[in-house]
């Protein structure tokens, strides 16, 4: 597809009324239960607590809108912020890895929060509403994410969340297919921000927050884009000023299959355990030898470990591991906790909890990472799409352990049915520390009755999050 068919080709599919299937509106609706427990389970942690609220302080509204752990309500951009940032600060929301990758949930905040400001302008809005324009900012982010690889030229995946968000949320807002067009244009003139915060030494809780920034980025310019709508239209392919050239180093921004529904059926769950997904596969084989040598992690020599490309480059090798971001984001660190614990908890990344377990860095020191050339292959493989990784323990007697291979993590489109009680024991867990009991069993039967809950008003909805 040409460069100057791109902007066309995502804002036609953008703007096209589109009737999901049944199966693809269920996965949407998992993805919404998954993403609102990871949202309230956020409050939970003191970091987040300190970027939520109003960006200018005590900026609050009387006819704004609410947003759970917040006394007052917003205006439309910071909710979108907030919703966005507590969505995706534990990193336990869905993803989807291919060249790029990234976290499409990401998205909800930009989208819930104009659902909400649109509905107090007159609008009904609907969840079903909210799920499919959710399934569009899915398919945006990822089908863009098949063939195109920011991180590569050193740009953070986010952009494509702020580019998935304006395109959606333009179209909650009225526009039409040239609005779109525009405020796409828009969007690739923004460019994208460096990852540097996600790498040593400077990783911070710049990513956790950085996703909330890009959706309300993407709702800033729809907003902008309301008030003129001007497009750029050769922004991608213009050879001296255009983001192929600047941002893309030459290489062409491609869009290689029809826009329709397939990222969302291949979404990634974080379901068992709070891992970066190329490394839940590892936690897995980790945990399986846990079971039988939980007993003998001091006799270790060296832990074998085989993994794919991007696991290699994105989270393996760390010098250093000075902050929970860090070792949240390490293959090595994953597999040391996994080994000694038999489980994955997201205190385990907590500086406390490391400098209280020495055997983690001895763990750590035997770590023997290698790049399997299949994994790699299979991971880009359309049909396949694995994040393989392998573990085996090496002894200081010379046996070894079994090598426990684990190619399809337990949120992979190919383990459906085991992950679906997985994730609704999640929900629970995550919303434990803030609703009660009876509360929680409420809202759990709310995302049962599929047919009630798609039918009803996205402010009906969004109050069962505010209070118990």
């Amino acid at each position: 597809m040409g460069n100057s068919d791109i902007l066309e080709n995502i804002a036609a599919y953008c703007d096209q009324d589109i009737e999901f299937d049944g199966r693809t509106m269920e996965i949407a609706n998992l993805v919404l239960k998954d993403s609102l427990g990871c949202m309230i389970k956020s409050l939970d942690n003191e970091e987040c607590q300190m970027m939520i609220g109003p960006l200018e302080e005590d900026d609050f509204r009387e006819n704004g809108i609410k947003v759970p752990g917040i006394d007052k309500p917003m205006s439309l951009l910071d909710a979108s912020w907030n919703i966005g940032t507590l969505i995706r600060w534990l990193d336990y929301n869905d993803c989807f890895l291919a060249e790029e990758w990234g976290h499409p949930s990401d998205n909800l905040g930009g989208i819930i929060a104009t659902a909400l400001h649109l509905e107090k302008s007159g609008h009904r809005m609907t969840v079903r509403d909210v799920l499919g324009y959710m399934v569009k900012a899915h398919e945006i982010q990822g089908v863009l994410s098949l063939s195109n690889s920011l991180n590569r030229n050193g740009f953070d995946h986010v952009f494509l969340v702020k580019l998935a968000t304006a395109a959606v949320t333009t179209k909650m807002m009225g526009g039409g297919r040239e609005e779109i067009k525009n405020v796409l244009a828009n969007v690739f003139i923004d460019a994208g921000p460096l990852r540097i915060y996600r790498h040593s030494p400077n990783v911070t809780t710049r990513k956790s927050w950085a996703a909330g920034d890009a959706t309300a980025r993407g709702v800033h310019l729809s907003l902008l884009n309301r008030k003129m709508s001007e497009g750029y239209l050769n922004v991608l392919e213009d050879a001296d000023w255009g983001f192929n050239n600047v941002v893309m180093n030459g290489k062409d921004i491609t869009v290689t299959q029809e826009m329709n529904s397939y990222v969302i059926n291949n979404i990634l769950f974080k379901a068992g355990f709070p891992a970066e997904f190329h490394a839940q596969t590892a936690a897995e084989a980790a945990m399986a030898l846990h079971g039988k040598y939980g007993d003998r992690l001091a006799d270790i020599e060296t832990i074998k470990v085989k993994t794919h490309e991007s696991a290699i480059r994105i989270i393996a090798h760390k010098d250093k591991l000075d902050n929970p971001s860090d070792r949240d984001h390490s293959l090595e660190y994953i597999i040391a906790v996994s080994l000694l614990n038999g489980d994955l908890k997201t205190e385990y990344y907590y500086d406390e909890y490391h400098q209280g377990f020495p055997v983690i860095d001895d763990l750590l020191g035997k770590m023997d990472v290698t790049e399997s050339k299949d994994y790699s292959r299979e991971y880009l493989e359309r049909d396949k799409r694995s994040i393989a990784n392998s573990v085996q323990l090496i002894f200081k007697d010379g046996t070894e352990s079994e090598e426990i291979e684990v190619k399809y993590p337990v949120g992979h489109k190919f383990r459906r049915d085991e992950v679906r009680p997985i994730l609704g024991a999640k929900f629970k867990d995550n919303l434990k520390d803030f609703f009660s009991g009876e509360k929680i069993e409420d809202l759990l039967g709310l995302f049962e009755d599929r047919e009630t809950l798609e039918k009803m008003k996205i402010s009906e909805f969004w109050n069962n999050f505010l209070d118990d």
